[in-house]
This record gives structure tokens, C-alpha cells and sequence, in this order.
């Protein structure tokens, strides 16, 4: 017979590196976050529940009210730098979706540098894809260069301290499930 807490154990170890996972992706643009809150929801209901430590309910609302503060900075922090200069909705959208391109590109680009490269290419190329839809949006509107470069520039900087936020959160979060796990 297998020893239960030898079981809860491997799985909230497997639950933490799943989680830092879930986190990088985060880099990407990807929801990370919320798998983040799906594996220690699953963990809560799945894992033995005869081991002396457990994921409690409190742990996991705990990981969901902090999914949603990591969403609200990031939407708030990306949009309002652009929308400070006046950008466009053309021009906020095509900035989400360059920084979703261009953190993927900036990704493949750099994975020549073992792990931090795909990191740093993943960020960058989220900014310089959030400043060229914005760009690109203020263009097509007819704005002139001065304001498209203003928008752009805000853009890039709102979506830089959104990750950033976005990411402490989810650091927060995967150290919420870890110590509520192993303690």
C-alpha cells in the first residue's frame, strides 16, 4: 500500500511546479493566472485529504480574489497610459493583440539564450507589439506621427507595469498554494 502522505506530497510538489509553469506563461500573454487558480482548485479537491496538511477553501478563494486583482492591474495599467493620450479603442485593441504577437515572436527570436532569453524576448516583444497596434490603430484613425508615437509609447509602458503587476500577483498566488499546501 502506498504511504498516503508520500502521495499528497509528490502531488503538491508536482501542484508547485505546475504553478510556476502556469506563472511564465503569464510572459506570454496566456492566462496563467488562472490556471494557476484551476490546479489548486483541483488540488483541493483532489489530493488525499488523510495528509496533515491541506489546501483549504480559504487558500483557494484566496488564489481566485488574487487572479482577479492580477487581471484588473494589468487591464488597468495597459489601458490607461494609452487611453491617458487619448488612444483610440482601434488603438488599445490592436495593442493587446501585438503584444499577444509580439511576445511570441520576441520569445522565439531569443531562445538562443538558455531560459532568460525566451523571458526577455517574451517581454520585450509584448511592448514593442503593444506600441505597434497602437501605432498601427492610431494610423489607421488618421492621427498624426507625434500623437501615433505619444499612443504607441504609453501603450508599451502600460502593458510593460501590467505584466510586472500582473506577474508579482502571480507570484503572490503561486506562493499562496505552496505554503498552504506544505503547512
Amino acid at each position: 500500500m502506498i504511504n498516503p502522505e508520500i502521495v499528497y506530497y509528490s502531488l503538491a510538489v508536482l501542484l508547485l511546479l505546475l504553478n510556476l509553469v502556469s506563472w511564465v506563461a503569464n510572459l506570454f500573454t496566456l492566462p496563467g493566472n488562472w490556471v494557476i487558480v484551476l490546479l489548486t482548485t483541483l488540488f483541493a479537491v483532489f489530493a488525499p485529504k488523510d495528509a496533515e496538511n491541506d489546501i483549504g477553501w480559504l487558500g483557494v478563494g484566496a488564489v481566485i480574489v488574487l487572479a482577479i486583482v492580477g487581471e484588473v492591474v494589468e487591464m488597468v495599467a495597459g489601458a490607461a497610459g494609452a487611453a491617458k493620450q487619448g488612444a483610440s479603442r482601434r488603438a488599445m485593441f490592436l495593442a493587446v493583440i501585438g503584444a499577444m504577437i509580439g511576445s511570441l515572436v520576441g520569445a522565439m527570436l531569443l531562445t538562443f539564450i538558455p531560459v532568460i532569453g525566451t523571458i526577455i524576448g517574451a517581454v520585450a516583444g509584448a511592448a514593442f507589439g503593444s506600441f505597434g497596434g497602437a501605432y498601427l490603430g492610431e494610423m489607421w484613425k488618421g492621427s498624426d506621427q507625434k500623437e501615433r508615437l505619444d499612443i504607441g509609447v504609453a501603450a508599451m509602458l502600460g502593458r510593460m507595469l501590467g505584466t510586472t503587476g500582473k506577474l508579482l500577483v502571480g507570484a503572490i498566488m503561486v506562493a499562496v498554494a505552496t505554503i498552504d499546501s506544505f503547512i
